[in-house]
């Protein structure tokens, strides 16, 4: 290929950046902070959406939109919420630009479109949504309410890396209300299970379901759920979120509805989002040195056939030899495409189809013609082999299943690896400075502990674990009494 690879082991981000762009799936755009997400890269981003869409409307959700701004006021009613995001926040003060007097050719805000309220650009839409909410809650009878929007928000951030972090990003938030606390908590929890599974079983990655510290808990909630993905340098992603809101945003709006037994009471609440962020965790979780590898559940194309031809007419008899063949794997729901460029040569291709992590890539020439039988490379393992063109179909079907486990198995294994137990404050500078991946240690429950951790080793609590049993101990810190361990990790 015409650009220069970066390995892996030898500058993580480095190699995360050029993969990025190499692969084409997103670049740097004009507007300092924000990217754009190039056709390939958005495809996958598709598949994600489609999944997860079907997923929320399985559970009872459905899709509504609200609006990009949000009068200040209205942002700023939830206190802990406005003051968690407000460092983040674009603020709109004018709605016209005339030309500029003094600098011809050049514009500037129209002192006389400054807007009454200003407009903040959301960073994330409870204010707008629970403002609305007002209007459609009066009874029990109107509960729950569980909507979902698919959009874009705008956190200005200072340092940006592609799909991690970027000033403007793609997301869903869902955003449900409840007459009871125990509905709400139900409902938060579900949603992080859908998240899980939506990480495990189609994006291949093992994660971590747990509950944030109150140092890191979403501004406004009771509680925060998540979900942490281990990804290939030992570093944590927070790859999606669900809070339980409690009664703070019905609070602060007013929002209240007549339960059956004719009292007039707060709606419980939730919201939970994942963003174009596990595009950056598909990437770093499986990827290698040649490029992208896909789970075929996300893949855009499953199959890739390349010709081997010196002729016109050989590269017809190859493809309509194929045709029936690319039939049947359409007919079972694969993408299949067939790369009859003439301005590339197959090595060209070959190395092309491998960085954007097409999950099969069939090489077919004359001599498979005559020999009926088609040579198969698979990309997760880079495994080369010969299938007769009998068996070339239901052979596909079952590297599908095996590529997608083969993924999972080899992305749980790393994790198992670094995944580690200290109990001492020299094991944790181990785990976390040497060893890298997590360290589960006891932690004594405050958040000047935490601060004082992540000050001296930039490690930071991702979660309490939601599954581990209860175990006493003492904090590697403070020596104070811990009631079970924590995960902490340096992350993303």
């Amino acid at each position: 290929m015409a650009f220069e690879k970066v390995k892996r082991s030898d500058n993580y981000s480095e190699w995360y950046n050029n993969l990025v762009k190499n692969a084409d799936l997103a670049e740097h755009s004009a507007v300092k902070g924000c990217m754009v997400i190039k056709p390939y890269g958005y495809a996958i981003w598709e598949k994600m959406q489609r999944q997860l869409d079907d997923m929320f409307k399985e559970t009872g959700h459905v899709n509504a939109y609200f609006p990009l701004f949000v009068p200040k006021s209205l942002f700023e009613k939830e206190e802990k919420n406005a003051e968690g995001f407000a460092k983040e926040c674009a603020v709109v003060t004018h709605y016209r630009l005339k030309a500029n007097p003094d600098k011809p050719g050049q514009l500037m805000a129209d002192p006389d479109s400054k807007l009454e309220e200003e407009l903040v650009v959301r960073p994330t839409s409870e204010a707008i949504i629970w403002n609305t909410y007002k209007n459609w809650i009066q009874s029990y009878r109107d509960l729950p309410i569980l909507i979902n929007q698919w959009a874009n928000v705008v956190r200005w951030e200072m340092r940006t890396r592609l799909f991690l972090r970027t000033a403007e990003f793609l997301w869903q938030e869902g955003h449900t209300a409840h007459a009871s606390k125990e509905e709400a908590l139900v409902e938060t929890k579900k949603m992080l299970d859908v998240y899980a599974e939506f990480a495990e079983n189609f994006m291949a990655v093992p994660v971590i379901k747990g509950v944030k510290t109150e140092n890191e808990r979403f501004a406004g909630a009771d509680d925060t759920y998540c979900i942490e993905g281990m990804m290939q340098d030992g570093k944590a992603l927070q790859m999606g979120t669900s809070h339980f809101l409690g009664q703070n945003f019905a609070k602060a709006f007013d929002v209240k509805f007549q339960s059956k037994e004719g009292k007039l009471e707060h709606v419980w609440a939730t919201s939970w989002g994942v963003s174009t962020r596990l595009m950056g965790a598909l990437i770093m979780a499986h990827s290698d040195d040649e490029g992208l590898v896909l789970p075929p559940k996300l893949a855009p194309i499953h199959v890739v056939i390349v010709p081997v031809y010196r002729s016109d007419e050989d590269l017809e008899k190859i493809k309509q030899a194929m045709k029936p063949l690319s039939a049947q794997l359409k007919q079972a729901g694969l993408t299949v495409k067939f790369d009859d460029r003439d301005t590339y040569k197959p090595g060209f291709k070959f190395a092309e189809w491998e960085l954007k992590g097409v999950p099969v890539r069939l090489a077919v020439g004359m001599r498979d013609l005559e020999s009926q039988s088609v040579e198969v490379s698979r990309r997760d393992t880079k495994e080369k082999f010969v299938v007769p063109m009998s068996d070339l179909q239901a052979r596909i079907l079952t590297l599908m299943d095996e590529i997608q486990t083969n993924l999972f198995d080899r992305a749980a294994q790393y994790r198992a690896e670094k995944m580690h137990v200290v109990n001492t404050w020299d094991e944790f500078l181990v785990a976390i400075n040497e060893k890298e991946g997590f360290a589960f240690a006891h932690w004594d429950g405050s958040g000047e502990t935490e601060e004082k951790i992540k000050e001296l080793t930039k490690a930071t609590i991702r979660c309490i674990p939601m599954d581990q049993a209860s175990e006493t101990g003492v904090c590697i810190l403070t020596g104070k009494p811990s009631q079970g361990r924590v995960v902490f990790a340096k992350a993303y």
